[in-house]
């Protein structure tokens, strides 16, 4: 444990608590089985004499949490089209949205927001809207870009219209609508470091900030700050905040879990009402 928690923290800013400890085991057995390790004990004992070639990346990517569905938090979900109208009426002007999904796993999150923006394709005709998701994980961004899903992993929060509507199946598989992959783009980056280039209206940064350490929290909401635009909106996890992380946010009254820029001089704020 001491080896795989340095690794993950090292490689990913992320650590290892003790209510991750149960899934260590069932995490690590497919990779075990493909190197032909006969336990954890030996696993650690080849990372520890390792220069950090391949088997560290894929450990660390078989480490991460990439727990995600469609329509996670339908609360949420219920709320978003609200949000966004309320921050595209800033943009009128230049008729233009860009969103970041950051720690977006396997793209479910960042895949679903697509589809409420194609269901409402009348309302932002002519704009232009640009849906990022990243995540850490090599293996979880290629997954995401493929956009080719499991019968469970479909079933997981999808509505079966939803899912007759924007997948096509392949035998046990179902793979996303080709126009529904083209609006979203991909790619792999930790939270921790420099942001994405541009400024983001809105950024869905959720259930990420809890596998952090407090200085990591805080590294990781000035760098939303960063790529935040002045008048855009954060939403976190229903189980996170930025109370005592970050003094750049403010709750946005209206919206559980859903922060605005807390500028240090008055500027336009975005309302939910």
């Amino acid at each position: 444990m001491r080896v795989l928690s340095s690794l993950l923290e090292a490689r990913t800013g992320q650590r290892l608590s003790e209510g991750r400890h149960w899934r260590i085991e069932m995490a690590l057995t497919p990779l075990l089985k493909s190197h032909g390790i006969a336990s954890g004990e030996e696993l650690a004992a080849r990372l520890s004499r390792s220069d950090g070639g391949s088997l560290c990346g894929e450990t660390v990517d078989a480490l991460l949490n990439n727990e995600t569905y469609f329509f996670r938090d339908s609360d949420a979900f219920s709320h978003l089209p609200k949000v966004i109208q309320a921050i595209a009426a800033y943009r009128e002007d230049r008729r233009s949205l860009r969103i970041w999904s950051a720690g977006c796993s396997t793209g479910q999150e960042i895949y679903s927001l697509a589809m409420q923006f194609r269901e409402n394709a009348a309302r932002w005709q002519d704009w232009s809207i640009d849906l990022l998701g990243t995540d850490i994980s090599r293996k979880a961004i290629a997954k995401a870009r493929a956009g080719n899903y499991s019968q469970f992993e479909i079933q997981r929060g999808l509505p079966a219209l939803h899912m007759l509507r924007w997948f096509d199946q392949q035998g046990d598989r179902w793979q996303i609508d080709d126009e529904l992959r083209q609006m979203v783009r991909f790619r792999q980056h930790n939270i921790l470091d420099a942001p994405p280039p541009g400024r983001f209206d809105l950024v869905l940064c959720r259930n990420v900030l809890l596998y952090f350490p407090a200085a990591n929290r805080s590294l990781a909401l000035e760098n939303i700050a960063s790529a935040l635009a002045p008048d855009g909106a954060l939403m976190l996890g229903a189980g996170e905040t930025v109370l005592g992380y970050s003094e750049r946010f403010e709750i946005l009254p209206g919206v559980r879990s859903l922060y605005r820029q807390a500028p240090a001089e008055p500027v336009r704020k975005l309302s939910v009402g």
